[in-house]
């Protein structure tokens, strides 16, 4: 894609994160045997993935991109209550506790939402 700027790929990127989260919890709805390993594999890589992206926000933010530290907030409440409620579940916590995960999924999304907003709002440059 030639031509494309630092805001249309950053823009791009964000929105490819927020519909990452979008269909994960639409498979994850969708499925009706969940087992613990599953819960543990998918915990991880929603994790693992978002820590990725709190680094890119900070390092956004360092060059002074505005709201990352909002965004990469987002990403570590969401890592906490989405990833943390799935362990806790694997690990015996009762299923109840699966309520919660979708607050996680929300804060995902929430972050990824955030971060394409503000960079299709970046200036134009060369």
């Amino acid at each position: 894609m030639p031509g494309w700027t630092p805001k249309t790929w950053t823009g791009l990127a964000a929105l490819s994160g927020l519909c990452a989260v979008a269909l994960g919890a639409f498979a994850a709805h969708g499925v009706e045997a969940a087992r613990p390993a599953e819960w543990l594999r998918t915990g991880a890589h929603y994790q693992i993935v978002h820590a990725l992206a709190v680094f890119a926000a900070f390092g956004l933010s360092r060059a002074g991109a505005r709201s990352m530290g909002l965004v990469a907030g987002l990403f570590l409440a969401g890592t906490l209550i989405f990833s943390g409620s799935l362990y806790a579940m694997a690990l015996g916590a009762p299923r109840l506790l699966g309520a919660i995960t979708p607050l996680g999924g929300l804060a995902f999304l929430a972050g990824w939402a955030l971060l394409a907003w503000r960079a299709f709002r970046l200036p134009e440059s060369d």
